[in-house]
């Protein structure tokens, strides 16, 4: 018994041993992007094209963002005002199915011709790491330090920074100036911004908002808000469900 005791001690002392977690040596590089979508992507393709040193992050795992995420019906609207590289990803797309150039796709063809760009242009992309620090040199970024899910922490140093991610956080860090949600009509002598009511995407008569019809004591369905309609036009801090 005397010498299980030592044993399971022995092993509760190799177990809180504290961890000397080394900090990596900074990273340097000409310019740095922070975000792995699909507009990430081919900013790092074209940079490296252009014989800069560049280092890509990604906050997650895969490249391409919502292209490569899901959203694989392009809303083109006119395909001829679709050009540059923009073009040059549906082409590529294109010859997985045998085609010219293709609009609708499975999300890991798209993913992979994400990669293709990379690896033509030979980019470094580092993935799993979240922006928590940007430092800047009067008003221009020096470095941003960023951290994976373990706690680790990276500096990233670079002559340019680009913020492709859908967040925007690299630019709300450096005190960038912006805007949430709508706004007003008013503010920039615009029609067409803020709170749109009549002209279109409206609910047929004989819609019911309860959960009961006709009893508004039932409470509301799900996605109907109890809150006043605002003026046409109107501005406010409300966002669509992702950009």
């Amino acid at each position: 018994m005397k010498h299980v005791s030592l044993v399971l001690l022995a092993l509760l002392n190799l177990y809180f041993v504290p961890v000397n977690r080394t900090t990596p040596a900074p990273i340097s590089t000409e310019i740095c992007i922070y975000g792995g979508n699909a507009s990430g992507v081919i900013a790092a393709y074209t940079a490296a094209k252009m014989k800069k040193k560049v280092i890509l992050i990604e906050q997650g795992s895969h490249l391409g963002g919502l292209t490569t995420g899901g959203l694989g019906y392009t809303d083109i609207g006119n395909k001829y005002a679709i050009n540059g590289l923009s073009l040059d990803v549906y082409r590529r797309i294109g010859k997985h199915y045998g085609k010219f150039e293709q609009w609708i796709f499975e999300p890991s063809v798209a993913e992979d011709v994400m990669k293709q760009y990379i690896r033509e242009a030979g980019v470094k992309v580092i993935y799993g790491y979240r922006v928590e620090k940007v430092q800047k040199n009067g008003n221009k970024i020096s470095s941003i330090t960023v951290q994976n899910e373990n706690g680790t922490m990276q500096q990233v140093n670079a002559s340019m920074f680009i913020d492709c991610s859908y967040e925007g956080d690299v630019m709300a860090r450096a005190g960038v100036s912006y805007t949430v949600g709508r706004e007003a009509n008013s503010l920039y002598k615009e029609t067409y911004n803020g709170v749109q009511l009549l002209e279109g995407h409206q609910f047929p008569d004989g819609i019911d908002p309860y959960k009961i019809p006709g009893n508004p004591s039932s409470g509301l369905v799900w996605g109907v808000s109890a809150g006043t309609l605002a003026d046409k036009g109107a501005g406010d801090k409300k966002v669509q469900a992702y950009n």
